[in-house]
């Protein structure tokens, strides 16, 4: 035996846009379509990173 830690099982993960589980190929996504409603998502700004208060924008 061993005294090296043993790492716990991955526990499966599932497609954030619609919760089936996720494909190797496509990862996080489960499928193509998923992964372009996602991108559609980020490109027409439904999903945002927030900036800090003190962030000054560009005047140019």
């Amino acid at each position: 035996m061993t005294d090296q830690a043993q790492t716990p099982p991955a526990t499966p993960r599932t497609c954030p846009i619609c919760g089936k589980p996720a494909q190797q190929a496509f990862l996080p996504f489960c499928s193509s379509r998923c992964r372009a409603v996602d991108l559609n998502r980020w490109l027409s700004g439904r999903y945002v990173v927030p900036g800090r208060e003190d962030d000054v924008e560009d005047p140019e």
